[in-house]
């Protein structure tokens, strides 16, 4: 979110930041948002000013009446039946700008820091320092995917048939190990690095959401639910038999057809119609009773990253500076589910790009002074898991037009594949600075300060377990097709189990 009076007093910084980071016609949009700055302020005038008129004229009302001038005060009683609706006016047009103003203010993208270089996608990114480790060339470098199923340790077919495509069924050894592979994480993150372990919910309200600036945007790249508030479960049973008594007799009345064969070519005929009409009832009562938004419902949201819950965790909260003399430093290890919705064509075999996958995610909350350096910090702590497994790894500074929504700077952990010969992500660490604060209202206040301040916030994945699990596989395989442990991960699994497969 958007502070505008910043905008206000600073539009260029605006145009050209918004502009950087791929915005068309920031001039535009930056205009757009002053006029109805400009329109909000002078309905909020107007209804100040009549509000003030109305007060003034009801005690003159009682001057006239004392004084029995019963003609003045029937026309101050007229003034103010008119000041009421002039008031009412005034509010309904600043509650129809202002939130025309907040839906605008919300739909932009975060600006970025002055370092982040300019760029329209990753091509732009710029690699920082020199690579870690040693890539693995030469020996074996069977792709994951191939590499997994041929030890019959995983399984994308029976995924595919319960759940669709972008699942997978990791079984055995191979289960094993990503459960290693996650425990291992969150110990490094918690005891040698600090972070407070959370188990936060994995379903959150759309409020959560706009916080941390999946919406509204990126509405369609999110699993959600509708939760009705005054539907009980009994009225959903009930529903529930209706449509199944319906869609049963469509296909009882259709098996019957097949079974009498060609008969009366007009009883057929209407048979078939209405056989087609009971389908359309039971479709029709179940958009309308089980997936349509109704007064009252609350719309929930499949968590895409514990990002979303950690970060909620201070929403609406003012905090003692002394809280975060020492940045609040939260992790969690949590399923994630992401619809992907943009990705079409990108990753579509194996556990890169999954619907459903685990992830250690970790949190700061800091002072405004503090972010940049916790920022550094947050990064060495998702490149120490890659050190500690052997991976080799690079670090790279995203430019604006890669960052994410909420970002101001970006620095992507990316690890090397064997066989792709190359790094791809395994890590995203993101300073947001104030602009989730803002989106959430989460603020601070310093010793002997009155004023308030609005937090930072930073998140970073350390790691990314299905990922990771990837990188170990292929990196660690070895020519009978097994996959060695790595060292780190010895102590998570069975004892003396020193590969899999």
């Amino acid at each position: 979110m958007h502070d505008i009076r910043a905008i206000r007093n600073n539009p260029a910084a605006y145009v050209s930041g918004w502009s950087s980071r791929e915005v068309e016609d920031a001039q535009a949009l930056v205009d757009e948002i002053l006029t109805l700055d400009t329109a909000l302020r002078a309905a909020q005038t107007a209804g100040q000013t009549a509000l003030a008129r109305r007060n003034e004229s009801s005690k003159l009302i009682g001057a006239a009446m004392g004084r029995k001038d019963l003609a003045e005060a029937e026309r101050l009683k007229g003034e103010v039946e008119s000041l009421k609706g002039e008031i009412a006016a005034a509010e309904a047009e600043e509650a129809r700008v202002g939130k025309a103003l907040r839906d605008l203010l919300a739909a932009q993208k975060s600006l970025a820091a002055d370092d982040v270089p300019d760029g329209e996608d990753e091509a732009g990114n710029v690699l920082v320092g020199q690579p870690w480790g040693t890539p693995k060339e030469g020996g074996p470098s069977k792709d994951h995917a191939d590499l997994g199923e041929a030890l019959g340790l995983l399984d994308f077919e029976a995924a595919a048939k319960m759940s669709g495509s972008r699942f997978a069924v990791l079984k055995g050894g191979l289960a094993r190990l990503e459960r290693a592979i996650g425990q291992f994480m969150l110990d490094v993150q918690t005891i040698e690095h600090g972070y407070l372990e959370v188990n936060p919910p994995y379903l959150v309200r759309d409020e959560a959401m706009f916080g941390t600036g999946q919406l509204p945007k990126f509405e369609e790249d999110l699993f959600q639910v509708v939760t009705p508030a005054f539907r009980t479960n009994a009225e959903l049973m009930g529903v529930g038999s209706v449509v199944y008594e319906l869609m049963q007799t469509a296909s009882l009345t259709e098996t019957l057809l097949e079974a009498v064969g060609d008969g009366d070519s007009r009883l057929l005929a209407d048979t078939r119609e209405r056989i087609t009409s009971l389908r359309q009832t039971a479709d029709e009562i179940v958009e309308a009773r089980q997936f349509k938004r109704e007064p009252g419902s609350q719309q929930a949201f499949l968590i895409p990253t514990a990002e979303v819950s950690l970060t909620n965790l201070v929403r609406e909260q003012i905090l003692p500076e002394d809280e975060l003399a020492t940045p609040m430093r939260l992790t969690a290890l949590t399923p994630c589910f992401r619809a992907e919705a943009g990705s079409a064509g990108r990753d579509t075999r194996g556990l890169i790009r999954q619907h459903q996958f685990h992830k250690v995610e970790m949190v700061s909350i800091t002072r405004p002074e503090d972010s940049e350096a916790e920022h550094e910090r947050m990064v060495r702590c998702a490149e120490a898991v890659l050190e500690k497994l052997g991976l080799p790894y690079r670090r790279m500074l995203l430019c604006k037009g890669d960052m994410g929504f909420s970002a101001r700077k970006t620095f992507d952990l990316e690890v090397w594949l064997p066989s792709q010969g190359t790094y791809r992500e395994i890590s995203s660490c993101s300073n947001c600075g104030d602009f989730q604060a803002r989106r959430m209202d989460a603020r601070f206040k310093r010793a002997g300060e009155k004023k308030t301040e609005f937090v930072h916030t930073l998140n970073g994945s350390g790691l990314a377990v299905g990922r990771t699990l990837v990188a170990v596989m292929e990196n660690y395989q070895e020519a009978d097709g097994r996959i060695a442990v790595p060292e780190a991960l010895k102590r998570y699994m069975p004892e003396g189990m020193t590969h899999v497969g």
